[in-house]
C-alpha cells in the first residue's frame, strides 16, 4: 500500500469519524430536545392540574361557608346522620388536598396521579354538594314546620288568654254576687243613740255626773239574713281615743277587736229594738265620743256624739 492509498484511508476513516461524530452529536441533541418538550408539556399539565385544584379547593370552601351557616339549625334535625356524611366527605376531601399539596415533581408520573386526585375530588365534592342541598332542604322544611308549630302555639297561648280572661271575668263576677248576697244578709240597723245616765237611772247632759252609758238602736227586717241568737258588741271611744273597755272581744276581717260591751238577743227576721249599757267606772271627760255597733263580723253603725259638760 503506497503513501497516498494511507493518505486516502486514513482520510475516509477521518471522515467516517467525523460522520459518526456529528451523528452522535445530533441523537444527543434531538434526545435532549425531546426530553425538554416532555418536561414542558409536563410543567404545563401540572399548571392545568393545579388550576383545577385550585377551582375545587374553592368549591370546597364555599360549600363549607355555606353548610357553616346552617349549622347552628341542627337542632330541627331529628338525627345528625346527615351531618355525619358530610364530615366523612369533607375528611376524605381535605385528605385529597393535602397529598395534592405535598406533591412537589413535575413530571408525567406524577401529574397522572395528581390527575387521578383530581378526579376523586370532583367526586367527592359533587357528593359533598349534594349532602348540603339535602342538608338545607331538610332543615328548611323542618324550620317551616316550626314556623307552623310556633303559629299554633301562639293561637293556643292566644286562646287562653281569652279564656283566662273570661274565667277572670267570670269569676270577680261571681265574687261581685258573694259579696252582694255577703251584703244582703248584713244587718241594718237605724236610730242609732247614745246616752248618759246618772245614779237614779234618768237621762244625763253632764257627761262628768254620768254613771252608766247606753247605746240603743233598731235592726230592721231582713229576710236575707240568717234568724237566731245574735251578739251585738259595742265600742265606745273617748275623746282622747281610748276604749271604754270592759266587754268581751270579737273577730272581725281575721284580727280579734276589744269591745265596751255586749248584748245576745235572738233575731227572727224581724224588727228589733236593742239596748246595750255600760256602767261607768270613771269621770268622763267631755267631748266627742265614738260609737261602733258590730254583729255577725260586720260593723253596723259608726257615728260621733258631742257629750257636754
Amino acid at each position: 500500500m503506497n503513501k497516498q492509498q494511507k493518505l486516502l484511508i486514513a482520510g475516509a476513516a477521518a471522515v467516517a469519524l467525523g460522520l459518526i461524530a456529528l451523528i452522535i452529536v445530533l441523537i444527543v441533541n434531538n434526545s435532549s430536545r425531546t426530553e425538554e418538550v416532555n418536561q414542558a408539556l409536563a410543567e404545563v399539565e401540572s399548571l392545568k392540574l393545579a388550576n383545577e385544584q385550585l377551582q375545587l379547593t374553592n368549591e370546597f370552601n364555599q360549600i363549607n361557608s355555606d353548610f357553616s351557616q346552617y349549622e347552628d339549625q341542627q337542632i330541627y334535625l331529628k338525627n345528625d346522620s346527615l351531618v355525619q356524611k358530610y364530615n366523612e366527605a369533607r375528611l376524605k376531601v381535605e385528605g385529597l388536598l393535602a397529598e395534592l399539596a405535598q406533591e412537589k415533581k413535575v413530571n408525567a408520573q406524577t401529574n397522572a396521579a395528581n390527575k387521578e386526585r383530581i378526579r376523586q375530588l370532583e367526586g367527592e365534592i359533587a357528593t359533598l354538594k349534594g349532602i348540603v342541598k339535602h342538608y338545607l332542604e331538610e332543615i328548611r322544611r323542618l324550620g317551616e314546620e316550626n314556623e307552623g308549630l310556633k303559629k299554633e302555639i301562639a293561637q293556643v297561648t292566644e286562646k287562653n288568654v281569652e279564656l283566662s280572661t273570661q274565667v277572670t271575668q267570670a269569676t270577680t263576677k261571681n265574687e261581685e254576687l258573694s259579696q252582694t248576697v255577703k251584703l244582703a244578709k248584713k244587718l241594718n240597723i237605724t236610730g242609732l243613740s247614745f246616752q248618759a245616765y246618772n245614779k237614779k237611772g234618768k237621762v244625763e247632759k253632764n257627761i262628768t255626773k254620768a254613771k252608766q252609758l247606753g247605746v240603743s238602736f233598731i235592726v230592721s227586717p231582713n229576710n236575707t239574713a240568717a234568724p237566731g241568737m245574735k251578739d251585738f258588741y259595742v265600742r265606745i271611744l273617748t275623746p282622747e281615743g281610748a276604749l271604754l273597755g270592759g266587754g268581751d272581744s270579737f273577730t272581725i276581717d281575721g284580727a280579734t277587736v276589744a269591745a265596751t260591751a255586749k248584748r245576745q238577743m235572738e233575731y227572727a227576721n224581724e224588727e228589733l229594738s236593742v239596748s246595750i249599757y255600760w256602767d261607768v267606772n270613771s269621770t268622763l271627760t267631755p267631748g266627742d265620743y265614738t260609737v261602733e255597733v258590730f254583729a255577725d263580723g260586720y260593723r253596723l253603725a259608726s257615728r260621733h256624739f258631742t257629750m257636754a259638760k
